[in-house]
């Protein structure tokens, strides 16, 4: 069976999908907030299904609220895909009393506002799966609770309410991966976050000392060698070295040079510096954001300056302009972004 499951971006919605994960092991991740991008990653997953008409599918979206509208759509759209043949699950999990209608419409809607997202998913793993070995449940099961006990602010419940306070600020302050450009890196960073946080949930002060060590867990995961260095030394590396792995993807071209192309990474001064000089054959550095800002960076190899404004009616200094697009549309999938750009390059 594969796995396509679209999750919150919080530390509920992670949570959930770190449970799937971890009993899956495999499978496609998704993680949308509300608005736009919940349309947009179910058209994204959609498209994804299709490239797997003979196997069966369970197409799990968590710790989000669908609209009626947006439920109708998709039940639509399911179905449709059913009678061409496809053998698909859909199953939504989630806690937000607002989908209430939804839930009284769909069978595959299922809502219970008593226990946060995390619970719901790990308690449908043994419902529907048999769920997972002592060993697994060992630690497991305590990290959910903790996580419930903050989600749905179970304040009596001290020990996982205090606990659960960390996790949530640990998630939510993980920003040394882009979770735009290198989700499934960014989303790895918190697995790993969460499982090595575990361990603490049985010492004395386990929320203390899990507080106080979330900075050397991050440098661990975010080492390339066995050299130390600072936080953002290491978080600089591993993204220009992530750049690299994933340039091809990322190239756009203009007049014969070669430019490397970013979405959302933001504060692009040092790692735009450091992956120009890593990569001598790469001439200049754009990233762009979801409001079509753009950021301009070259290493004396290219003016942008002088390319901003052309782009997009911009301008700066010969290493380091901006600009803004105004005609550029918000999207989740980093092709459109790249065929955008590329086109506008040709163009000059």
């Amino acid at each position: 069976m594969k796995l396509f499951h679209i999750s919150h971006t919080d530390l509920d919605g992670y949570g959930c999908q770190l449970i799937t994960k971890e009993f899956f092991k495999e499978g496609y991740f998704y993680n949308a907030n509300y608005g736009i991008e919940v349309k947009l990653t179910i058209k994204k997953v959609l498209e994804d299904i299709k490239n797997f008409k003979d196997e069966e599918i369970l197409f799990l979206i968590s710790d989000l609220n669908l609209t009626f509208q947006e439920s109708t759509d998709l039940d639509v759209d399911i179905n449709k895909m059913i009678e061409e043949g496809y053998k698909i699950k859909l199953q939504l999990l989630d806690h937000h009393i607002s989908g209430k209608k939804s839930a009284e419409k769909f069978y595959w809607y299922f809502l219970d506002d008593k226990r946060c997202a995390t619970k719901i998913v790990y308690d449908y793993m043994f419902e529907e799966f048999e769920g997972f070995d002592c060993t697994t449940s060992a630690w497991l099961k305590p990290l959910v609770d903790a996580i419930n006990a903050v989600d749905i602010w179970l304040e009596n419940e001290i020990k996982n309410f205090e606990f659960g306070k960390v996790l949530m600020s640990m998630v939510t302050k993980v920003k040394e991966i882009n979770n735009i450009l290198f989700a499934d890196q960014n989303r790895e960073l918190k697995f790993y976050l969460l499982k090595e946080a575990a361990k603490f949930l049985d010492e004395i002060d386990g929320h203390i000392k899990l507080d106080n060590e979330i900075h050397f867990m991050k440098k661990e995961f975010l080492k390339l060698s066995h050299k130390d260095d600072t936080l953002d030394n290491l978080s600089a590396k591993y993204l220009v070295k992530t750049l690299e792995d994933v340039k091809e993807e990322l190239t756009v071209l203009y007049k014969g040079q070669k430019g490397l192309l970013t979405y959302c990474l933001g504060s692009i001064s040092i790692p735009a510096n450091a992956f120009l000089k890593e990569n001598p054959d790469y001439d200049f550095f754009i990233d762009i954001n979801k409001k079509g800002n753009a950021s301009f960076r070259a290493d004396g190899k290219l003016d942008v300056s002088i390319l901003a404004t052309k782009l997009a009616n911009g301008g700066g200094h010969v290493n380091a302009s901006g600009g803004k697009f105004e005609d550029f549309k918000e999207t989740i999938d980093f092709q459109e972004v790249r065929n955008y750009i590329q086109n506008k390059l040709d163009k000059l």
